[in-house]
């Protein structure tokens, strides 16, 4: 089991002026363990295939992540944001499946 080191980013949707709303993001620096290292390239009709891993990474949560685990939208890994598919809550580990390339 490899371990893990990186960001996870919390968002939240705010609204700045009427009918605009922005994301803002709050990135808590987590250690943990990479139970599922794959990779996975999806044919697309664009011109390069889109890359995405289905990676689970656990961690220890503190209790801000345990109460916004709703919240988290990327995970950090090898220089990279991923998208967070999915949270398993499991305590008082949390496990996140990556998926995509995170765009904001």
């Amino acid at each position: 089991m490899a371990k893990y080191s990186g960001v996870i980013g919390f968002g939240t949707t705010v609204e700045t002026k009427p009918g605009v709303y922005k994301t803002t993001f709050i990135e808590r620096q987590v250690f943990g363990d990479i139970y599922k290292d794959t990779k996975r390239s999806d044919k697309t009709e664009h011109l390069n295939d889109d890359i995405s891993v289905n990676n689970i990474i656990s961690f220890l949560a503190d209790p801000y992540a345990h109460q916004h685990f709703h919240l988290i939208k990327y995970a950090s890994y090898s220089g990279i944001r991923w998208k967070v598919t999915s949270v398993a809550v499991e305590f008082p580990r949390l496990l996140l499946t990556l998926g995509g390339v995170y765009n904001d």
